[in-house]
């Protein structure tokens, strides 16, 4: 294979799994997949991560992400993965 082709490749493959964050988070279904009101949040993260609040939104979400993941990991390897709560 050429390297462009492993090049694009692992590009898609690391596109597909942020959209897998997208939905995974749930902001799909909330928005009704509206794209516009998804780039807009987005658009506004990137403005905070920005900020002079950086650091601290950073850390926020980072541990957010991390007790999520830490929820969702299932306790014996042979159990399936466990349901994130609802969060409404």
């Amino acid at each position: 294979m050429r390297t462009w082709q492993v090049e694009r490749r692992k590009r898609t493959r690391h596109l597909i799994e942020l959209g897998g964050l997208v939905v995974k988070a749930g902001i799909v279904d909330l928005t009704g997949d509206d794209r516009a009101m998804i780039y807009g949040a987005l658009i506004w993260m990137a403005d905070k991560l920005q900020s002079e609040d950086a650091e601290r939104a950073r850390d926020t979400w980072t541990k957010l992400g991390k007790m999520a993941s830490e929820m969702e990991r299932p306790a014996d390897p042979n159990d399936r993965v466990r349901p994130q709560p609802d969060r409404a």
